[in-house]
């Protein structure tokens, strides 16, 4: 319990500060958001009651006070940009993004668990050998170079999907997850390669002590002492590295929905940046954020009530 509240408190003040941070960054960009609201119609006269509308002449302390205490209430502000509040400008636009990355994450899980399990039984073949020199390829490539050379061979050559013609979930669902399903897959191979490589190091590792000695003794072949004595052990790093990697795909996402025009958060964020749209701006900053440090503090928590010796350290 000690151990849960420690982490607990950690969290608490590492999303302080994350609001914080991400309040102060955009206060410094350059650009008045007054000019881009007002187009043709600004006059100093209109930038300053606008101004004193939208609260921007408020002290720093004070506006920060009131856009964290919105933020928790689940009113984030007014966007600058639409005119309408902001959990409405972003609710489709995290439906998009949530569903690729859950969709990403559940790949890296199909791909890289039994691939590591695989490198491992077949240590030292060729089977091992191809697969490790693959898998440093994968590992290489960036997420978004994967997904422009998917838009081309799939979308543009063999036209298995049309690239820009994402479907909504509104207007079907099978069609939304099926247009994701590439963009998906552009951010899930790097990550399930890392994946596939660390369960293999660590499967080998857990190979050499001294209870893997003892199954072997007692007549049990390989597959036998990996499959009902090893993988347990060698799946605790992996774990903590799966709970870690949803944060990233969520990172990941945000970069692909550009290749692949999703309509999304990162598409979003652009447009908020662009425009001077501080607070959209600023809540998918503190959401993006949020989502990292929560699945850090959530593998934290996994791990040591799987492995108690965490809770020792």
């Amino acid at each position: 319990m000690t151990y849960v509240l420690k982490k607990t408190g950690v969290l608490i003040i590492s999303l302080i500060l994350i609001s914080l941070l991400a309040f102060l960054a955009f206060q410094i960009i350059p650009g008045d958001p007054t000019t881009k609201i007002l187009g043709t119609d600004y006059t100093p006269e209109r930038a300053e009651a606008l101004r004193e509308q939208l609260g921007l002449n408020d002290p720093l302390p004070a506006r920060y006070l009131s856009w964290l205490k919105g933020l928790l209430q689940g009113d984030p502000g007014i966007s600058y940009s639409y005119f309408m509040p902001v959990k409405d400008v972003m609710s489709g636009k995290i439906q998009v993004t949530a569903a690729l990355s859950l969709l990403s994450w559940v790949l890296v899980m199909l791909f890289s668990i039994p691939l590591g399990i695989l490198l491992a039984r077949f240590e030292g073949g060729h089977f091992e050998r191809a697969g490790i020199v693959l898998n440093q390829v994968f590992m290489a490539v960036p997420p978004f170079f994967l997904g422009m050379l998917f838009t081309y061979l799939f979308g543009l050559v063999l036209h298995w999907f049309m690239p820009g013609g994402y479907i909504p979930f509104s207007q079907s669902v099978p069609g939304a997850l099926g247009y994701m399903f590439f963009p998906a897959l552009a951010i899930a191979i790097p990550k399930a390669a890392k994946t596939a490589k660390l369960l293999r190091s660590s499967i080998l590792n857990e190979m050499n002590k001294d209870y893997v000695r003892t199954a072997y003794s007692r007549g049990n072949s390989r597959w036998a002492v990996l499959r009902d004595h090893v993988l347990r052990n060698a799946m605790l790093p992996v774990i903590t590295y799966l709970a870690m990697s949803l944060a990233d795909t969520v990172a990941g996402s945000i970069i692909v929905e550009q290749v692949f025009a999703l309509p999304g958060l990162g598409r979003l964020l652009l447009s908020a940046i662009g425009n001077r749209d501080f607070p959209v701006a600023q809540c998918i900053v503190v959401i993006i954020a949020f989502i990292v440090v929560f699945m850090n503090y959530l593998a934290d928590i996994i791990t040591q009530y799987v492995d108690p010796r965490v809770r020792l350290s």
